[in-house]
């Protein structure tokens, strides 16, 4: 089913283009939106402190339950091949396709990355929270802008700072509860 573009879409990206972590961005304000709330549903990426560099584990994390699903392959130290594991990206697309049903008030995915800009990936996924109207936050590395641009039709794409995605979340998510409406942003 495709993307009424009648309407203004209620997804953006943050740009990953190395200038911070951006990972620990998204779980920080994911956090805070939980903090506020929010319904928020969806996956961060974290990195075990084990290894080095890009020979980190990549491990999503549920924002609801917490559970972590492994996302990547031991390649050895001097691979050039794709990390990524397709069976544990599997595993972890249950936790979008759950968001979907529950509809809550933010969904975020960890990123649209090289898997969903080559047709896999969450890229179904990513396509029904859209398509249902969901706000959706995701990452998206600055060399991926232009499929995640040709996959949305134009989505937003924020800097990576507190200060532009809260802004964008401000003027896509309802009002919080009054007693929470104001979550000092962290920096």
């Amino acid at each position: 089913m495709p993307v009424d573009d009648t309407k203004a879409l209620r997804a953006a990206a943050v740009e990953d283009d190395d200038s911070v972590d951006v990972d620990a961005l998204l779980d920080r304000l994911a956090g805070q939106q939980q903090r506020a709330g929010r319904r928020v549903r969806g996956l961060i990426m974290t990195h075990p402190s084990v290894g080095e560099g890009c020979a980190r584990p990549m491990v999503l994390v549920d924002l609801d339950t917490r559970q972590e699903f492994l996302v990547s392959q031991t390649l050895g130290r001097h691979s050039s091949a794709c990390r990524a594991d397709p069976q544990g990206f599997a595993r972890a697309s249950a936790v979008l396709r759950r968001a979907c049903d529950d509809a809550p008030e933010l969904v975020v995915c960890n990123r649209f990355g090289g898997l969903e800009a080559e047709g896999g990936g969450f890229r179904a996924e990513l396509l029904e929270i859209m398509t249902r109207e969901l706000p959706l936050l995701t990452v998206v590395a600055t060399r991926h802008l232009a499929d995640w641009a040709a996959f949305t039709g134009g989505a937003a794409v924020l800097a990576a700072r507190a200060e532009a995605v809260t802004r964008w979340l401000d003027t896509v998510l309802a009002p919080a509860s009054p007693s929470n409406r104001h979550v000092p942003i962290e920096a």
